[in-house]
C-alpha cells in the first residue's frame, strides 16, 4: 500500500473502501473483505446509516484496529449534539477515529468544526477534515479554525480537477480525498480514448487508469463498492506508474464541471434531517 503524509505527520493509505449507499449488510461485507485483501482505509458517515455494520466488518476482517484508517463524518443535525463525537465512536465499536470530518457547511457548522478540534486534542480523532467545503466556505472557515484540517473530501475526477480549490489546499498542506472519482459512472468519462489506449498500455481497465491518475495527482479515493470483484480490481492500481506524459494528456480532459451541484435549499435540509441509525 502506497501512504500519503499529512499535515500533522500522520501517515494515510491512497486507496480505501467508500461506503456511500451501501446497506448495513453490504457495508459490513465489503469492510470486512477490503480489509482482507489489502485494504487499510475505511470511509463511512453518520449519514449513510451504517456506522455499526462498519465496526463489524473491521473486527470480523481479522485485522488489527491500529492497522486501520477508519474515516467518518458529523451530520449537520450533530454539531450541537455535544454527546456527538462519543456516540459516533460508540457506533463503529471503536476508542478513536483515524479521521473525523464535519459531513456539510450546512446549520452551525462551526460548532462542529469546534467539535472535531475537540476530539482532536482529546484524542479521540488522530486528524480532522471538512467535507463539500469549497469556495466561500473554505474561505470563511479559514478564518476561524484554530487546527487547521488534514484532510477535505469533495467531487474530483479527470473532468473536475479542483483546481482553484487545490491552490488554498497546497498553502495549509490539506489533503484532497476524492468522491465520484470515477465520475459517478459516467460511461463518457469511463471510455475517453486516453483511457483505453493507457489500459491497453499498462493490462488495467479504464477504471483502473483513473484511479491511479488520482493517487499520482496526490489525491486519496474512496470507491464503493458491494461487488467483491470490483474491489479488487479497484485495489490493484498500485504495481504501475502513469508517466508525466500521459498525466499531461489526461489534464486536458479538464472541462471544470462538476456532476453534483448542491444548492443552498439542500443545505437548509441537511441542517433539519436526523440520520435513523442502526440500533
Amino acid at each position: 500500500m502506497e501512504n500519503i503524509k499529512l499535515n500533522n505527520g500522520l501517515e494515510c493509505p491512497v486507496v480505501g473502501i467508500g461506503t456511500f449507499m451501501l446497506s448495513p449488510a453490504d457495508a459490513e461485507n465489503s469492510t470486512r473483505e477490503a480489509l482482507k485483501m489489502g485494504y487499510r482505509l475505511v470511509d463511512t458517515a453518520n449519514a449513510y446509516v451504517n456506522e455499526r455494520a462498519v465496526g463489524r466488518g473491521i473486527k470480523d476482517s481479522g485485522v488489527a484496529r491500529e492497522e486501520v484508517f477508519l474515516s467518518t463524518k458529523l451530520w449537520p443535525s450533530e454539531y450541537e449534539n455535544p454527546n456527538a463525537v462519543d456516540e459516533t465512536l460508540e457506533r463503529l465499536g471503536v476508542e478513536y477515529v483515524d479521521l473525523l470530518y464535519i459531513h456539510q457547511p450546512a446549520g452551525n457548522w462551526l460548532a462542529g468544526y469546534r467539535q472535531l478540534e475537540k476530539a482532536y486534542k482529546e484524542g479521540k480523532a488522530k486528524s480532522i477534515g471538512i467535507s463539500n467545503f469549497e469556495g466561500k466556505y473554505i474561505e470563511e472557515l479559514k478564518e476561524k479554525w484554530e487546527i487547521a484540517p488534514q484532510f477535505i473530501q469533495v467531487e474530483a475526477h479527470p473532468y473536475f480537477t479542483q483546481t482553484e480549490l487545490r491552490k488554498t489546499l497546497d498553502k495549509y498542506g490539506i489533503k484532497l480525498m476524492a468522491w465520484y472519482p470515477l465520475g459517478h459512472g459516467d460511461k463518457s468519462l469511463i471510455n475517453e480514448p486516453v483511457f483505453t489506449e493507457l489500459g491497453k498500455k499498462y493490462g488495467k481497465s479504464s477504471a483502473q487508469i483513473i484511479l491511479r491518475w488520482h493517487t499520482q495527482m496526490g489525491f486519496v479515493v474512496i470507491p464503493g463498492s458491494k461487488n467483491v470483484d470490483h474491489i479488487r480490481d479497484n485495489l490493484n492500481i498500485l504495481d504501475f506508474n502513469l508517466t508525466d506524459v500521459e498525466m499531461a494528456e489526461i489534464a486536458k480532459l479538464d472541462k471544470g464541471v462538476r456532476y453534483y451541484n448542491r444548492t443552498d435549499e439542500q443545505l437548509v435540509q441537511f441542517a433539519a434531517w436526523q440520520p435513523e441509525y442502526e440500533k
